[in-house]
């Protein structure tokens, strides 16, 4: 039943912005602590950012602040992932994640995880 599906991914220019949008079902979504991690082939997965329950806290890794931003929307069951000013480095799969037992940097301590959305920064 509970289910994360990822989507807005795609190829864009380097400088250019894209909007990733994580649809929850399962009634999780508003109880539960929402992150976005990313994932290069052959290497480890990687913390983006996350956020509380109300969407009131937030913590980005230091590669993404100023230019990501996560967002939520309860009404929606929708959580939100805007990139600007985009990098060839911001290359990679992007994960949706919901619901931590711990440390949010950790992959380990959440619950449940969409497919991924590919998302391919060119120079």
């Amino acid at each position: 039943q509970v289910q994360l599906v990822e989507s807005g991914g795609g190829l864009v220019q380097a400088g250019g912005s894209l909007r990733l949008s994580c649809a929850a079902s399962g009634g999780i979504f508003s109880n539960c602590a929402m992150a976005w991690f990313r994932q290069v082939a052959g290497k480890e997965r990687e913390f983006v950012v996350g956020s509380s329950r109300s969407g009131a806290l937030t913590n980005y890794a230091d590669s993404v602040k100023g230019r990501f931003t996560i967002s939520r929307d309860n009404a929606k069951n929708a959580v939100y992932l805007q990139m600007n000013s985009l990098k060839p480095e911001d290359t990679a799969v992007y994960y949706c994640t919901a619901c931590a037992g711990g440390s949010w940097n950790s992959q380990t301590v959440w619950s449940y995880w969409g497919q991924g959305t590919q998302v391919t920064v060119s120079s």
